[in-house]
Order: structure tokens, then sequence, then C-alpha cells
């Protein structure tokens, strides 16, 4: 049977011991299930178990890096747990604690903290960790937001990152707000044809992969460096660009099949304008569903000024 787990990340003080307090003793989420409560870090904040209104929650401080895939399964069972409630380490990346998690541990929500007015600086230092966190989170909670300032910065952090994350904004002077703010692309997917610009390849990349089907049927329009595909030989390449997300370390290439009939005459690392109609259908390179683009013009160009796109 599946136990739900509910993760908690954000840096040290950005709020995360607090919101679990609140929520283990708002009875509408704790009516007395067995929980297993998993602490990997030492904040400043403790928890009041005599606080809640059924006490079933049991604190067990694990460390993160060394914590076995054993280890965790005998704690759910020391306690006979229903359900994880899981406060992690800001200081280190969420992936390696979610390999380690029991076969049928499965994640039932991912919420992030962050104190609003330390957040940018952290993002500024620790880029790679900010990302890690706003990935995978389905929403974040900026607190600590000075009444009346500008959140914009927080939006655009955020979106850059994940944009279907839910953002809430919690300020200094005790009131709440949901973000609200829409982001427009900077390309029109309603034109003839959807011009992408240089520097919106990666924006453009990320969004069509996360919602091929709006863009089926359409017509694009893009500079893309050419690769090959190793497997296929009937007449594709793979137009791309190498992405960086937060930092050098993570940049790769990312393309997309697109069929031409000329694609042997196409030199690896050349630079091109590609104009192709778009459909979503099978490909190996996906192992499943994905856009597949079907060119329609295919001319030399010269390199962006920026060759690694970014977000």
């Amino acid at each position: 049977m599946p136990v739900p787990v509910y993760v908690f990340t954000g840096f040290l003080d950005a709020g995360k011991t607090k919101f679990i307090q609140g929520t283990l003793c708002d009875e509408r989420f704790n009516a007395g299930e067995r929980t297993l409560l998993l602490l990997c870090e030492e904040g400043e904040e403790e928890y009041d178990i005599s606080a809640y209104p059924y006490h079933h929650v049991y604190p067990e401080a694990i460390d993160q890096e060394t914590v076995t895939t054993a280890e965790l399964a005998m704690l759910l069972k020391k306690h006979h747990a229903e359900r994880v409630v899981v406060e992690l380490n800001g200081m280190l990346q969420v992936g390696p604690f979610y390999q380690k998690m029991p076969e049928e541990w499965q994640v039932a929500q991912e919420v992030m903290f962050a104190d609003g007015s330390t957040i940018l600086a952290y993002n500024s230092n620790l880029r790679s960790l900010v990302v890690d966190k706003l990935s995978g989170c389905e929403m974040v909670v900026f607190n600590r937001v000075p009444a009346g300032s500008d959140i914009m910065p927080l939006h655009k952090l955020a979106r850059a990152v994940n944009r279907r994350v839910n953002i809430l904004y919690e300020y200094t002077d005790g009131t709440t707000q949901f973000d609200e703010i829409e982001d427009p692309l900077p390309f029109d997917i309603n034109a003839p044809v959807i011009e992408i610009g240089d520097d919106d390849f990666a924006l453009w990349y990320r969004d069509i992969s996360e919602e091929p089907k709006k863009y089926k049927g359409k017509t694009v329009r893009f500079k893309a460096q050419v690769a090959r595909l190793k497997h296929d030989r009937e007449g594709y390449f793979a137009p791309g660009r190498f992405v960086m997300t937060c930092c050098v370390e993570d940049i790769q290439f990312m393309g997309m099949p697109c069929k031409y009939d000329k694609s042997g005459e196409l030199r690896a690392r050349d630079w091109v304008k590609v104009t192709a109609q778009i459909d979503v259908r099978f490909h190996g390179i996906y192992r499943g569903i994905g856009p597949v683009l079907t060119a329609l013009e295919v001319t030399p160009a010269e390199r962006p000024e920026n060759e690694v796109a970014t977000f």
C-alpha cells in the first residue's frame, strides 16, 4: 500500500519547522494518523508534540546523506506509521534522498520555504541548490516579505525555474497573498510562424516539452546547432542548443528530432535556421510521446551572441 510522503524544503531558518508545527496542530491535517516525522537538520525552532490534537507523531533525526533505504523502512515499521513528513536539509540536493526512499513511499506534496529577504542572495551564491529546491516543488512560500515591497524579483526567480509552481507571499505585517502575475510568453504561439528569438530558445524548449500538444500543427522558426541522431537512419537530425539551467556544471544539449530529406548533408555543430512544422507523436529519443518536427526549410545561420541558452 502506498505511503504518502510530505516533503518540506528550504534553507535553514526559512520557516519550515514553524509551518510543519502549525500543520500538525491543525486537525484538518492531523486527524490521528500515525505520522513519522523525519528531521534532517537542526534549526532554532523545536517541535512541540504536546500541542497537537493527536499525539501519534513520531520524530526521528536522521542524517540525510548517510541514511539507507533499509533504515527508512525500519523507522516506518518501528512506529507503525501510515505516512511520512520530512524536513530536508537545505544545503543538500533533494534527489539523492528520493532515490533512497522505500519503493512504497510516494511523494504526495513538496513545498519549498524561502526567506524573502535573503533568497535572492542565496540564488546568487548557491544557485544550484536554489534551482534544486524550486524545480521539484508544487508550491514555494516566500515569507518575511516586507509589506509593500516589489515581489517581481521573487516571482521571476520561481517561474524562471518552474513555470507551474504556485507562489505564496507571506508579508511581515501578517498578511498573505497568492501570486497572480501572468507570464506571457515572449513569442506569439498563434502567429502563422512562431518566431523564437535567440534569447528565448531555453524558455521555448521547456514550454514545448511541458505542453507539446498546444504546439501541434503549428510552424516554428528558430536558430539551432546541428546534432546527429546515432540510431535514426530515416532522414532525421536534432536541431538544438546547449542550455544552462543554473550553473556551468549542468549545461546540456537540448534538441528535438526533425525530419529533413537533406539531413545527411548537414555537419554536426553547424548553426542553422530551421523552419519546421510541429507534430506530437512517439519517437525513440523520448522513449514516448513528444514534439517531432518536419523541416520546411533549413538554411545556414550565424552563431548567436550567446551560444549557451539560459532561462
